[in-house]
């Protein structure tokens, strides 16, 4: 090397390989992203997992609540008032006291009005089940009576040759008995109004039979029509009278009087065979034991 020339320094610089790791940051962030990832699909299980009610109560539980409920514009404990001298939370000076009337209660808070409909139904229901039972029970016990008199004629030699006079039918009014004129057997003897001796035999046996129930009885009595149809004006009064002759044997034999509802003449308007009413089958006594309305408890349907 000559004086005067400085030395040539050559530095060698190695490089690194591509493959070699940067530190450990991947992992903190694959594991942030598998965590993230588990979270997601835990959330997707509880979703499909949960009933309404529970998704409701859980969109409830993290619903933001309000701090303060008050319009005031302090919105802190006072309330934008200040404390007077009596200890009390005032808004100035004056101490005011302010009665409230109590609040009504309306009956039908909380009722919806289906409810409310659905319950006027369910009532309606109930009575009108009550009254169908009622009715069955009615019916039944006119079956029986009836049949109890059809036995009593059969049983009695003396009445089994009336069994004929006597008529036996429901009607929408009440179970029907009538005392039936038949062809050389008439109840009444022309123009009067007193029963003869048969006519007093089949009433005797019929008040056996309403003594058995309760209901209260109309009485009626009808006649026939003179011949070509004409109606004589004493038929009325011949026929409330032979009416209220047969009150009076039923009540001799044992018929409470206050059971006795209507005692009436009707002559000659409602013939039994309206296609002759000049019939000796026309001429008859009616006694209706009537339907009673049934009773219900006062309270019932409210």
């Amino acid at each position: 090397m000559s004086v005067g020339e400085q030395p040539i320094i050559i530095k060698k610089i190695k490089k690194g390989g591509g493959h070699g790791h940067h530190g450990g940051a991947w992992k903190v962030a694959y594991a942030d992203f598998v965590t993230a990832m588990m979270a997601f699909f835990l959330l997707m299980w509880l979703i499909n997992t949960t009933s309404p009610e529970q998704k409701r109560g859980i969109a409830d539980y993290f619903a933001p609540a309000s701090v303060s409920e008050t319009t005031s514009g302090a919105g802190g404990i006072l309330s934008g008032t200040a404390l007077g001298p009596d200890g009390a939370k005032q808004n100035g000076a004056m101490s005011i006291i302010q009665d409230m009337a109590p609040d009504s209660k309306n009956p039908d808070d909380g009722k919806s009005k289906e409810g409310a409909k659905s319950q006027a139904d369910s009532d309606a229901t109930s009575t009108e089940a009550l009254r169908e039972q009622l009715r069955k029970r009615e019916e039944a016990s006119f079956a029986s009576a009836a049949q109890s008199l059809r036995q009593a004629l059969q049983d009695m030699p003396e009445l089994a040759e009336l069994s004929k006079n006597i008529i036996i039918d429901q009607t929408p009014e009440g179970l029907r008995i009538q005392l039936v004129d038949q062809e050389g057997r008439s109840m009444f003897n022309t123009g009067s109004a007193v029963p003869n001796d048969r006519a007093k035999l089949l009433l005797r046996a019929i008040s056996k039979v309403i003594n058995q129930l309760p209901n209260r009885i109309s009485i009626y009595g009808h006649t026939s029509a003179n011949t070509g149809g004409a109606k004589a004006d004493g038929d009325w009064t011949l026929s409330a009278g032979r009416a209220d002759a047969s009150r009076r044997i039923l009540q001799g034999a044992g018929v409470d009087p206050d059971r006795v509802y209507q005692v009436s003449g009707k002559a000659a308007s409602e013939p039994l065979y309206p296609d002759d009413p000049s019939l000796p089958g026309n001429r008859r006594i009616a006694i209706v034991l009537l339907r009673e309305a049934p009773v219900l408890p006062p309270d019932h349907g409210l």
